[in-house]
Parts: C-alpha cells; sequence; structure tokens
C-alpha cells in the first residue's frame, strides 16, 4: 500500500472526513498531486484543511495545478501566497490560512486564548489539527 493510500484509508478509519464531498475532494487532490516532488507531509494536511469546501479546494486546485505545471519541487512559492492571503482576511479564517503555513513550515501552531475565532472556525482548526497527527503517523 501507498503512502498516500495509508494517509487516506488512516483518515477514513477514524472518520476525520466531515461529509462525503469533503472525503472526495480530498482523495481528488491526493490522487492528482501526491507523486510530485513538492508533495511532503505538510502540503498534505493543507490539502486535508482544504478540502473542507468548496471554495478551499478550489483555491488549492489552482495552487497545486500552478505548481505542478511549473515543475516545483518545493512549497516555497505556496508559502509567500498563503501569507498573502492571509493578510488579506479580517475574520477567523486569518487564522486558517496561519494554520497552513505552520503546516508548511512543520511547526507548531497554538491558538492564543484571545484569538476572536467563531466556533465553526475552531471546529475546523480542531480537527485539522487532529488529522495532521493522523498524517504524521503514516
Amino acid at each position: 500500500m501507498s503512502w498516500r493510500q495509508k494517509v487516506f484509508s488512516a483518515l477514513d478509519a477514524e472518520k476525520m472526513f466531515e461529509n462525503s464531498g469533503h472525503r472526495t475532494r480530498f482523495k481528488e487532490l491526493m490522487d492528482c498531486f501526491s507523486g510530485y516532488p513538492f508533495f511532503t507531509r505538510g502540503l498534505c494536511k493543507c490539502v486535508y484543511l482544504s478540502s473542507w469546501d468548496e471554495e478551499h479546494f478550489c483555491i488549492m486546485l489552482e495552487t497545486l495545478t500552478d505548481l505542478s505545471l511549473g515543475k516545483e519541487t518545493d512549497t516555497k512559492e505556496m508559502r509567500i501566497k498563503g501569507d498573502a492571503l492571509a493578510e488579506e482576511q479580517t475574520d477567523g479564517q486569518y487564522y486558517v490560512y496561519l494554520l497552513s503555513n505552520a503546516f508548511l513550515d512543520d511547526t507548531p501552531f497554538r491558538l492564543t486564548a484571545t484569538a476572536s475565532i467563531p466556533a465553526d472556525i475552531r471546529y475546523i482548526i480542531r480537527r485539522a489539527l487532529q488529522a495532521a497527527e493522523i498524517i504524521d503517523r503514516q
């Protein structure tokens, strides 16, 4: 079984997908891009997070397509774009982009107690951190 299959199976077994759309979007991105040299564990975590909804999935699909067409071997350009997107946010989405950047940088992510984040965004962040632990074990 390939690493990609192990990750997908582990996330599925732990019921980490919120619905069939989340599951399908994640699988599509994994199937299309996990073989590229820029695809790291950190990027896999971002793929899980971005597969949460159609809007973020489309952003990730465009970004990964651009990386694959440019024959990139790392995610430096993606990281720069992540910073720019984070700065454009005026709500809880800011923290979602910070989490993505932490995944790409392979650094810990901690929310401050004073962070003003809606409950639905906190839930997404918590689930993404749980998925990250599962991905790291594969």
